[in-house]
């Protein structure tokens, strides 16, 4: 045996079944499902619109502020005498040290030539400078505040920010140009500024002049950190991250019930399957979820109907060799007889008659294996046939046509009745077509008597063409109509020579109907008073 024969007789291994809660199938569910709430949670972390509006509202905070304590000073801070005006320093200094005490910002105060008049970080206690810097608090983050901020750094570090922000760098001796927007400032202008410093939190800086008398006296700088900001974004972000939580909760409970609604069936189905291909039991029954009315219950209804088609199958297979052994018995009983009683008898006469005898048998099973070949093949022929239109008015004519060519004398006359002007098109086989309305017509001959007559024509009804054969014979019996149509059932006329014919023709023709979504059937005709006139077969056929 070739080696592709041999791999496709090859045994399937058996599929280990899919256990537990997370099939295959519902981890990809699970997957697509979260993956719209995780892009949603990594666009908030990465994208912080919310934390630059707090920012932007934050710098606009501090430009107000700084332009109301600006105008206290240019009031209150301009030395005497008016025509040479300028800051009183001293005075500056205590206001700036006051204004900043009642808030969190840090205050500084450039002179009008970029010296540093004050600074708020910087207080006069018996003659020397304090550094007042705010301490971080002492207390640790909750564990799902640290958690969040983890994964914000993560997402951060993947995805950096870009444009990056400026480093924020102090010099111990400061001047209004170490700082952009105090430069800015000078001209008359709000300079506003966002740094970054040494330990990640972003420096505010709002510079806002200082004039009076149409005249700039010097620069104010607002800084605030971003502490209070980080810590609103972080809320929000906890906020947020609590809700992607309680619905990623829900999305792997809905994928996990979705899951669950597919794979189970789908298992139990794939479960037959295997019985069915093992042949565990006699006859498996596929699980039936034709109600759930969606692609699982057409799935489930063309497996049932596959697997009962399957079992049909089987059993015709089963019931036709059963048939095959029992035909094919009588002709080899008989033949076996008249073999074994020709080597017992010498007399010529006797012998010659079990010469004939036995080649009757022989010719009997001749055509009882071409008949059963013929019907075994019969299935995987009319599965490959291509069909195609066929003229039924057309085919009809040339059976009658060859019945007068080939009639011997003393057979019955065949009439053909066909209408005018009516097409009579179907889809089939001509060929096929051809072999079943010449059974009807043979099996009309050899019931007809001599002188008889036979009627084949057709018509067309609707969307249905009938084919119809009627004879002049002895009819069929009343309880026989549908036995006819089996595999080896033989009614044959009197006198006929016995196994003329296997009893396969009318199976034939049937099958072949059949496979068309046709239908094929028999019934007597009966005269005026009701007595059997002779039998009609019928053929329907969808028309085109």
């Amino acid at each position: 045996m070739s080696e592709p024969a041999a791999r496709r007789q090859e045994t399937p291994p058996d599929r280990p079944a899919r256990r537990g809660l997370f099939s295959p199938l519902t981890l990809r569910i699970l997957a697509i499902n979260a993956m719209a709430p995780a892009l949603l949670l990594a666009s908030f972390l990465y994208l912080d619109y919310y934390r630059e509006g707090l920012i932007a509202a934050r710098l606009d905070a501090l430009a107000v502020q700084g332009e109301l304590i600006a105008g206290a000073l240019g009031e209150s801070a301009v030395s005497e005498p008016l025509e040479v005006p300028s800051l009183a320093n001293n005075t500056a200094r205590q206001l700036v040290r006051r204004l900043a005490a009642a808030t969190d910002t840090r205050m500084r105060l450039f002179g009008e030539g970029g010296e540093l008049i004050a600074d708020s970080r910087f207080l006069i206690a018996a003659g020397r400078d304090v550094i007042v810097r705010p301490l971080p608090p002492p207390e640790k983050p909750p564990f799902g505040l640290a958690a969040l901020n983890a994964m914000t750094r993560l997402v951060q570090q993947i995805l950096p920010d870009d444009p990056r922000l400026p480093a924020y760098r102090e010099r111990p001796d400061q001047r209004a140009e170490d700082y952009g927007e105090v430069m800015l400032a000078l001209d008359g202008e709000v300079g506003r500024a966002v740094r970054v410093a040494a330990d990640g939190r972003s420096i505010l800086s709002v510079a806002v002049p200082v004039q009076g008398l149409r005249k700039i006296f010097g620069v104010l700088m607002l800084s605030v950190d971003s502490r209070a900001i980080e810590e609103a974004v972080q809320e929000e972000r906890l906020n947020v991250l609590k809700l992607f939580l309680a619905i990623f909760a829900v999305t792997v409970l809905l994928s996990v019930f979705l899951g669950s609604t597919i794979v189970r069936p789908i298992r139990r189905l794939a479960r037959a399957a295997d019985q069915v291909r093992r042949g565990e039991v006699r006859r498996t029954v596929i699980p039936d979820f034709t109600a759930r009315r969606d692609e699982i219950g057409d799935l489930s209804a063309s497996l049932r109907a596959m697997t009962e088609s399957l079992y049909r199958r089987l059993d015709a297979i089963e019931a036709f060799a059963a048939d095959v052994a029992h035909e094919l018995k009588n002709p080899l009983t008989s033949l076996r007889s008249a073999v074994e009683t020709l080597g017992l008898t010498r007399d010529p006469a006797q012998q010659a008659r079990l010469y004939d005898i036995i080649q009757q048998d022989v010719r009997r099973l001749d055509r009882l294996i071409s008949d059963i070949s013929n019907a075994s093949r019969l299935d995987a022929e009319l599965s490959r046939l291509e069909s195609g239109p066929v003229d039924v008015a057309r085919l009809l004519r040339a059976v009658a046509e060859v019945h007068a060519e080939l009639a011997r004398p003393g057979q019955p006359e065949l009439v053909l009745d066909l209408p005018e002007g009516v097409p009579l098109v179907v889809r089939a086989s001509e060929g096929r077509l051809g072999q079943v309305i010449r059974n009807l017509v043979d099996n009309a001959v050899s019931f007809s008597p001599p002188g008889g007559r036979i009627e084949l024509g057709a018509m067309r009804e609707g969307r249905i063409v009938r084919i119809r054969v009627a004879d002049q014979g002895p009819g069929i019996p009343e309880d026989k109509l549908e036995a006819i149509f089996d595999r080896f059932y033989s009614e044959r006329p009197k006198g006929e020579q016995f196994g003329t014919h296997s009893g396969l023709g009318l199976s034939i023709s049937r099958q072949i109907v059949e496979a068309y979504r046709g239908h094929i059937a028999a019934a007597n005709l009966k005269d005026a008073e009701g007595h059997i006139a002779g039998a009609e077969f019928t053929v329907e056929l969808p028309a085109i």
